[in-house]
């Protein structure tokens, strides 16, 4: 019985066992090794600069310095004004630190009048405004553009302000102060201009027109020339009497002292002075024209006329 089994088993032999092998397991994406930790740079220990006290001779020591510091270490400071403070704590000694404490005060008294309204335009122009102003920033270390564009609407004129706050078109953006300035000064411009205008027109007058009447320059009198004295000439003698009419000397010599009838301006024997076609009138003559008739009078006062003694006497028949 078992021999038959045996050979059954030799002519058919059973099929292989399959060994009970686990499942293989799926393979995942390749997992990086974990990274190692950055290897941290390692650098000089920095010195802090030397106190400074204002001495001439150690200035560029101490610029040097602060100079290497900033530049090694650049990642501290925020901005130019962290690096000016950061200087600042250095001046301990002598003027440096004299002039340390003044800044620090300057700026802390601009600081107080910012906040304050002190600084308002008031009355004043924008110019004087502005200038003053910018002062008051600067001492105070103010650099954000919107906190200077707050302050500085915050001080203008309320007409000023909502002028330029509500502009239609190319209104100044709340984080540029140059172009509030710019609009600023330019709508101040415009005010002062029209307030001018409208004190020339107050000054005039609104009514109709006065006239007014010009007077004629006065006319200018023509001196006319003086005429040359008439040169004295000697009357013929008289004719001579007769034997038998008495001679009258006295008669004969009042003939001769008699002056010549005529008119004494002119020199004309034709009329009298009151009838002298040129009359003038003094009181018409500029300054000029009278000096010159003054020195016309004065030079025919001094003619001296032919006296009668210079006559030649006529020699007297006698019988």
């Amino acid at each position: 019985m078992q021999l038959q089994q045996l050979t059954q088993l030799v002519a058919n032999p059973p099929p292989p066992a399959v060994p009970n092998i686990p499942p293989l397991p799926v393979p995942s994406s390749p997992v990086s090794p974990p990274s190692a930790p950055p290897v941290r740079q390692i650098r000089p220990k920095l010195s802090c600069p030397p106190d400074f006290s204002g001495e001439c001779h150690n200035g560029c020591t101490f610029l040097n310095s602060c100079s290497l510091y900033i530049r090694l270490a650049l990642e501290q400071f925020y901005d130019e004004q962290e690096k000016i403070l950061w200087a600042l704590m250095f001046f301990k000694n002598g003027r440096a630190a004299k002039w340390s404490e003044n800044v620090f005060h300057q700026e802390a008294d601009a600081i107080n009048t910012l906040e304050g309204t002190s600084y308002h335009q008031g009355g004043r122009t924008v110019d004087n405004y502005l200038d003053n102003f910018q002062t008051l920033v600067s001492d105070a270390g103010y650099t954000d553009p919107q906190t200077l564009v707050v302050k500085f609407r915050r001080g203008l004129k309320l007409g000023i302000q909502n002028q330029i706050a509500t502009m239609p078109y190319r209104r100044p953006a709340d984080t540029d102060p140059d172009a509030w300035y710019r609009a600023a000064w330019r709508i101040d411009q415009v005010h002062l201009a029209n307030e001018a205008f409208q004190s020339v027109s107050r000054s005039t007058p609104s009514g109709p027109a006065k006239t007014v009447s010009v007077r004629p320059p006065p006319m200018s009198v023509v001196r006319l020339p003086l005429a040359p004295p008439l040169p004295v000439t000697p009357k013929p003698p008289p004719p001579t009497p007769s034997m038998g009419v008495p001679m009258n000397v006295d008669a004969t010599r009042k003939m001769r002292s008699l002056p010549p009838r005529g008119c004494y301006r002119c020199g004309d024997a034709n009329h009298l002075v009151r009838d002298c076609p040129h009359c003038m009138d003094v009181r018409l003559l500029t300054s000029e024209q009278q000096e010159e008739l003054f020195e016309d009078l004065l030079a025919l006062k001094d003619v001296v006329p032919i006296e009668e003694s210079c006559l030649p006497e006529e020699e007297e028949d006698f019988a």
